[in-house]
């Protein structure tokens, strides 16, 4: 195609757009709702499998070492625990070091135990998939020298199954979302361009190519996802910075963090343009189909 007959498309697209303002602004304010709802609850959702992840990442286990065990039963014990398939780390911790950081979070009645610590040195393990946390706990639970593994057992389980369930619910609400808004958006376009038949019929009669109809109407699907993606990334931009900055200080001692406000908003940015052009250029491209053929 030639770049003047482009040009010639890009300029009737933009005429149609402001001859037909009212059209225009129903299409535009679909796309704008939509795409909001859809880029709220994308940042929703993304934040909490961040957050279902930093809760898998903290899961470890404490495998207490028997009393009589010798420095070097317990550097042969560290060696074994590290050849197991799964395991990701494992960081030996000594009773006074435990008793020393109990010391420190209960408070300085518990000094008291300094002269008679009844700790337990340990191995702090993490698995490289926490969903192995349990196979490896009664794996190390069976070697010599090992007096208990404790990782929430139970708990650990029912957690990793809320985190599963909560992850495909979010994953079938925003594909749900995404066709809700498609339908939508598609359904408003058609109603533009079922307006505009006769127009189309005209230039089909006289000649014209289907391409050379549907062009124009897919760069006004363009416009109006482009347009229509200005306010959502707005408010969403605003709103993400707002909740970031106020959540950042009180997450600040915790293990659960939100998205850097950087990059995650420029992608979450780029994403909702990129579903507005989609739907837009989608929209239109199949509402003008049925018109084509006369």
């Amino acid at each position: 195609m030639k770049a003047r007959t482009m040009r010639r498309h890009v300029r009737e697209s933009l005429k149609s757009l402001v001859r037909n303002g009212w059209m225009t602004f129903a299409s535009v304010s679909a796309v704008t709702v939509t795409l909001l709802l859809v880029g709220v609850f994308t940042a929703l959702m993304l934040n909490m499998n961040k957050a279902a992840i930093d809760i898998e990442q903290d899961v470890e286990m404490n495998v207490y070492i028997e009393l009589e065990a010798t420095d070097e039963a317990i550097t042969g014990l560290e060696e074994q625990i590290d050849e197991l398939s799964g395991v990701e780390s494992s960081t030996y911790s000594t009773k006074e070091q435990e008793l020393s950081d109990l010391i420190e979070s209960v408070g300085e009645e518990m000094e008291l135990f300094e002269q008679n610590n009844p700790l337990r040195n340990k191995f702090i393990v993490k698995a490289t998939d926490p969903k192995q946390t349990e196979r490896l706990a009664t794996e190390i639970g069976d070697f010599e020298l090992v007096s208990s593994v404790e990782y929430g057992e139970g708990k650990i389980e029912q957690l990793f199954k809320v985190l599963d369930i909560s992850r495909n619910v979010g994953v079938v609400l925003i594909l749900g979302l995404l066709f809700t808004a498609m339908f939508l958006i598609s359904n408003t376009i058609k109603i533009t361009i079922v307006a505009r038949r006769r127009e189309i019929e005209i230039m089909k009669l006289v000649g014209a190519s289907n391409w050379f109809i549907r062009i124009p109407f897919i760069f006004e699907g363009i416009w109006l996802g482009i347009i229509g993606s200005i306010l959502p990334i707005t408010l969403v931009s605003i709103l993400y910075y707002n909740v970031y900055e106020f959540m950042r200080p009180r997450l600040e001692t915790s293990f659960i963090q939100m998205l850097e406000f950087t990059p995650f908003i420029y992608q979450i940015n780029a994403l909702i343009l990129l579903m507005g052009v989609v739907i837009g250029v989608w929209g239109s491209f199949m509402s003008v189909r049925k018109f084509l053929k006369v």
